[in-house]
């Protein structure tokens, strides 16, 4: 988990008001209920590499050009014979082609696996929670996750949020346009109303204004 700091958070605060007006209004838009476990065991889209992200990358009888790294915050890695090769933005078998396209220079018919140890993944993919919670930050996405699967992990509201004027900011993928939803944070979390807990996607905003009293 990646805490994001207070000129980011401030930042998406602002982008959210400026589409939908003021902060603690409602827009009238309502995604449905989630279950609070996933229907089916149907993994998510292609996971992309994210910068920070520790990756296994393994060579099959090649021990010594096998290596545990993490991706630079420039988005590339470094592994043996191998500088500067970009990472983020591409899936573990994607990357691992490129790495086996480079080592077939030097090594006969190599074989190469990445694997994703401790994901954060590309903004794209991230679930950011900035505002009144206990703990603003940005989380990786996961198949299936719904919004009090985001609200365990930044440890709930605080004591001044207004948890039932929070709103969820989400991107279409095909238009690029932005569109908000209401969200019932306390409603779920307080008074275990389930029809307040939401599927999440990839990339969604969650913002929780602080309570006007």
């Amino acid at each position: 988990m990646r805490l994001l700091n207070s000129r980011s958070a401030i930042a998406l605060v602002l982008a959210a008001a400026a589409l939908g007006g003021c902060a603690t209004g409602r827009t009238g838009n309502v995604l449905p209920p989630a279950n609070f476990v996933g229907g089916s065991d149907a993994v998510g889209e292609n996971y992309l590499i994210g910068a920070s992200d520790e990756l296994s990358i393994y060579v099959w009888r090649n021990p010594e050009l096998s290596t545990r790294i993490a991706v630079r915050p420039d988005g590339r890695i470094t592994t043996p014979l191998i500088s500067d090769m970009v990472a983020v933005g591409k899936t573990p078998a994607q990357l691992a082609e490129d790495i086996r396209l480079v080592l077939n220079r030097y090594i006969q018919d190599p074989i190469v696996s990445v694997m994703v140890e401790r994901p954060n993944g590309t903004f794209s993919q991230q679930i950011r929670i900035v505002g009144a919670t206990a703990r603003p930050a940005a989380l990786p996405y996961r198949a299936n996750m719904t919004l009090l699967d985001a609200m365990i992990a930044v440890g709930g509201l605080n004591e001044f949020a207004a948890g039932d004027r929070a709103r969820l900011v989400r991107t279409d993928r095909e238009t690029g346009q932005q569109r908000q939803y209401d969200l019932r944070i306390a409603s779920l979390l307080r008074r275990g109303d389930v029809s307040a807990n939401v599927r999440l996607e990839p990339g969604d905003v969650i913002i929780i204004p602080e309570s006007m009293f």
